[in-house]
């Protein structure tokens, strides 16, 4: 969810995170993994914007993640392939403090080599950058502070002053979600109008993506008990285990206690 959210405002809010992160702000465009030579490693994760001279590669991470370096110097690799002519800044943004030493790894370093990439750490930064540009609203939260539910609240009055309500909803789920990282479920409800926010792009996704899961594993429950039956009545006509195993795809001690189940049933209870 949270790559998803980071995603989405990278890709809606590209010049705001220019202006952070580049110094100036610079229109971006995204850059599908597709155009590279190679196929993605992790590509929910990834996020390549770029202009006609420079491309930006994000990486978000909640969790520190020993893999990032190499992560880093492949994709150089693969965009240097693709467009050698082109600058390229790679920059890992994690959001959620921690005391792991992998936070700090900015350089891939085999022999011979060394590759450098930026990390930027959102507890160290200050809130003030955040509360700039809208874009950057929801990460003020994750911010230098030892008073985030403050922060949470300026947000909050931010938010209200974007005049596009479309914006303004979207700006407000993302924050909520990027909020749940640090602060209680039931003050963001209080600071934020989940009314508003159930209106917005993201909200919709998810939930989208809730029932699409609720069908699915729906689906599957019910395929799970047909497949449960065919085996009850195979046991029942006296069909040897290993072959009701074979039929159904279920282990010989799943066949076991079912089988075990069917006898207890048979069985009449004593007075």
């Amino acid at each position: 969810m949270f790559d998803n959210i980071c995603k989405f405002l990278a890709e809606n809010f590209s010049t705001d995170f220019a202006t952070w992160l580049l110094g100036e702000p610079i229109s971006l465009t995204e850059l599908s993994p597709s155009e590279l030579s190679l196929e993605p490693i992790r590509a929910d994760a990834l996020i390549l914007l770029e202009s006609p001279e420079l491309v930006l590669h994000l990486e978000f991470q909640t969790q520190p993640d020993a893999n990032i370096p190499f992560r880093m110097i492949d994709y150089r690799l693969r965009v240097y392939r693709r467009f050698p002519q082109k600058q390229m800044r790679q920059v890992v943004i994690y959001l959620k403090e921690t005391s792991s030493e992998l936070v700090q790894q900015n350089t891939f370093t085999i022999a011979g080599t060394r590759h450098e990439f930026e990390v930027v750490r959102l507890w160290e930064q200050p809130t003030e950058v955040f509360l700039r540009y809208p874009g950057l609203f929801p990460f003020a939260v994750l911010g230098g502070t030892d008073d985030r539910a403050s922060i949470l609240q300026q947000v909050a009055e931010q938010i209200i002053g974007i005049p596009d309500q479309r914006l303004q909803n979207n700006v407000a789920a993302a924050t909520a979600i990027l909020a749940g990282l640090v602060l209680e479920k039931g003050l963001i409800q209080r600071v934020l109008r989940r009314d508003n926010m159930r209106e917005s792009v993201i909200f919709q996704e998810i939930e989208a993506e809730a029932k699409a899961k609720g069908r699915a594993e729906g689906r599957a429950e019910g395929l799970q008990e047909g497949i449960r039956q065919v085996a009850v009545n195979l046991l029942k006509s006296q069909i040897p285990l290993e072959e009701v195993a074979k039929l159904t795809g279920f282990s010989i001690q799943d066949v076991e206690l079912l089988q075990t189940e069917i006898e207890g049933e048979s069985t009449p209870s004593g007075n």
